[in-house]
């Protein structure tokens, strides 16, 4: 079974239902679902989305849409390892470097996200869900 990283774009496009997201990025949580991949991201990720999701949803709304998806995700390491490796890191966005060492430090196979560019030096594979959803096509 796959380990998979879930990027925070990736996270708000689905519990967000954002318009020309949600459908691919429901599609690979679906796989999670099925106990096809595992999915993992990291706690900031959840903060952060439910920050966003609350802002535009009753903050019990968006705290059920988390609960649930908590049901599928599991927490990535987020360590002082992963924090010292994205410090020094030569990742332009701090976050993302942080996401990155998170995932490598659990395991996961790969990155999915909407921003590939930003993690232009993964030493993992980094994908959009379409892509990702492509790959299994074949």
């Amino acid at each position: 079974m796959q380990n998979i990283f879930l990027d925070t774009n990736i996270v708000v496009d689905f519990l967000g239902e954002r318009e020309n997201f949600y459908e691919a990025s429901a599609k690979v949580l679906t796989l999670a679902d099925q106990k096809k991949i595992k999915i993992f991201t990291t706690s900031n990720t959840i903060s952060t989305t439910y920050y966003i999701i609350s802002k535009y949803e009753n903050s019990r709304i968006a705290i059920e849409k988390i609960r649930k998806f908590k049901l599928l995700c599991s927490i990535s390491i987020t360590d002082d390892e992963v924090i010292e490796k994205a410090i020094n890191s030569n990742f332009k966005d701090f976050e993302d470097a942080i996401q990155y060492f998170s995932a490598v430090a659990t395991d996961c196979d790969l990155i999915i996200t909407r921003n590939e560019k930003d993690f232009k030096n993964a030493l993992i594979p980094v994908m959009n869900a379409e892509s990702y959803l492509q790959t299994l096509k074949k």
